[in-house]
Order: C-alpha cells, then structure tokens, then sequence
C-alpha cells in the first residue's frame, strides 16, 4: 500500500508560542527495506532530544518528523524480518538517521525493536524504550556492572536528579541488580523516587555532600549524573570512591578538569543512546536490552515511569501540550500522548 498517511512535524525550529512550531501534514507512506518493520503507531512519548532537535533544526521545504518512544502494532515486515510477525506489538526508541514515530506508519529497523510488554498498555510501555535504554546502558555496559538480580550487592550508586525519566527507571534497575540507590530531588519529590526504589531520596538544595552526610555515607562506587555535571564536579571529586566510576549523559559547555580524579584510577563515562545507531555499532544490542526489560516488567521487577497521558489523538495540539510539559523542566517520569492520528 502506497499512499500519504498523517504525521506531525514542522519545516523550521520554532518556540511553542509560534502556531506553526507543531503542524499537522501528509508524507508519503514507504515501504519496509529487507530488516525493516512497518509499525502502525499507537502511542508515542516525548524527551528532551526531541525539543533540543526541533530547537535548533534548520529550515526545510519538507516536513521534518520527529519522535522516538513509541508502541505500535506491526502490518508488514522485511523481506529478512523472521522473528517479529504481523500483528505483533512491539515498543522501541528510534533512530536519529530516519523520520520519527510522529507518523500513523514508521519504518524501524527490526534490530531495534522488541515485543512490548505484556502487562503494559500502550501509554504505559511507551514511556519506557529511550530512558531505559539510556540507564541500562550506562549501568551494565558503562559502568560495567552485572545485569542480573542482586549481583551486585554491597556497592552504591548516587544518581544526581533521580527523579526525571532517565532516573525514574535506573534506580529501578540498579535496586534490581542490588546496589544500594542514593537519589536527589526537591523534597516533595522523594514519594517518587521511593516509588521507584531510591533507598535514600537526597534534598538537592543547599550542600549535597552535608546533605548525605546525614546518611552516614562517604564514598560512592557510581556516581550517575543525570543533570549538567559541571555544578557538582567538586562535590563529586569529594564523593566518588578510588577506582569508582562517573558517568553523565548532558552535554558540557565548559573543559572538566578530569586530571582531579586521576590518582583515583576514576572512570569516566558518556552515554548517549543514539551512538549505537548513528554509527552502527552493536546496533542489535538495543532490540536484545529492551526484550530483557520487557521481560522485567512482565516479571513484576520493573514498573513503567509514566506520569502523565495526554489522550485523544496524536497531533499537532496534543504534542506540543507535551512538549511544554518536557520543555518547562519539572516533570518527574515520562508524558505518553496516545492515538490515533
């Protein structure tokens, strides 16, 4: 079937208050590539990436197409797709290199994808492929760190802003793997966190090392930094122990001065969920992390980070209501807006 289908995108980065930042259009509707999947989208959540995208994308005489997190059912297959069938429901988090899952009809590469959960609705699951492809990443591949339950007892984690999506499913993950979780947030927040398994919930104002000095810990073995780490390098020079590891996934508009850490053997680490896929590096590890986590969940170890689900159709209107609630900075979890287009 050939044809236009609906989407929402734009032609130029635009802020929300200008009427033509989010637009409702027609593109045409291709046809899977030999290890493509052909998904009828059904929910879709947005992140972060996806406003700093729209923020700074040129202008262009076709619509430009965003959106990652999506769940949807699966209407054709690549002629070398064998393991995913038609009618499957699959979740996954997208690829910069090709149009996003703010279309009624997405092209995804079968590597990247896994069958949803099946405890999960639609809204559910959507909130879950790009932020914890994010966290597993950085906890098991990064940090090198076991990923299976308990193995990793005795060790301690601090997550810097826990209570965002990235964070919501990492103390989620790391509770299941065994470390003891460290998480900051503003106070009103640590019901959340608690939520979702942050044994010490940790007031981010004022001194954060006095604050965790009334926990009685001194050195953390992982230190996740979920927010600019420039502001706590030497907070986190204090607090990470001999051979442990840093990790962070925001970009840094100033030198860090990494040369503080080096009679500490201190590791440090990016992670940034879409170098696998822009530069086709272990590609099908992402498919293989999300059938683990699905598993996971289906298992009663892991609980989906959605907070909020804007229903009524996936469109113009509704995506930038949940842009601008990404946008404004103080959302814990995720927003899912479901369909149909």
């Amino acid at each position: 079937m050939t044809g236009k289908i609906a989407a929402v995108g734009f032609y130029e980065g635009l802020p929300l208050s200008n009427s033509n930042s989010f637009q409702n259009v027609e593109v045409p509707r291709l046809q899977p590539l030999d290890n493509d999947l052909l998904v009828a989208v059904r929910a879709v959540s947005v992140n972060p990436v996806d406003t700093k995208l729209r923020q700074k994308a040129p202008k262009t005489a076709t619509p430009q197409i965003l959106g990652f997190d999506a769940v949807g059912e699966v209407v054709a297959t690549g002629a070398n797709v064998h393991d995913i069938q038609i009618g499957d429901r699959v979740y996954y988090a997208g690829t910069t290199k090709r149009a996003g899952s703010n279309q009624a009809f997405q092209l995804v590469d079968r590597r990247i994808c896994a069958l949803a959960p099946k405890t999960l609705t639609e809204a559910e699951a959507a909130a879950m492929p790009l932020t914890t492809l994010t966290a597993y990443e950085l906890l098991f591949e990064k940090f090198g760190l076991v990923a299976a339950k308990k193995a990793n007892e005795g060790k301690k984690l601090l997550i810097i802003n826990s209570g965002g999506g990235v964070g919501s499913v990492m103390s989620q993950l790391a509770h299941w793997a065994g470390l003891t979780v460290y998480g900051t947030s503003s106070p009103h927040n640590f019901e959340w966190l608690r939520y979702n398994k942050v044994d010490f919930p940790i007031d981010y104002h004022g001194d954060l090392q006095t604050n965790l000095a009334r926990t009685k810990v001194e050195k953390f073995d992982y230190i996740a930094v979920l927010h600019a780490i420039t502001p706590y390098f030497d907070t986190i020079s204090k607090l990470i122990a001999p051979l442990g590891h840093v990790g962070t996934i925001v970009e840094v508009k100033d030198p860090l001065p990494l040369v503080a850490w080096k009679n500490l053997s201190v590791s440090f680490d990016w992670e940034y969920m879409f170098t696998k896929t822009d530069f086709d590096r272990d590609v099908a590890s992402q498919g293989r992390i999300l059938a683990h986590v699905a598993q996971l969940v289906d298992e009663g170890e892991l609980h989906t980070t959605l907070t909020q689900t804007i229903n009524g159709g996936i469109n113009a209107t509704n995506l930038k209501k949940a842009t601008a609630l990404v946008e404004s900075g103080h959302m814990n979890g995720k927003v899912v807006v479901t369909g149909p287009f």
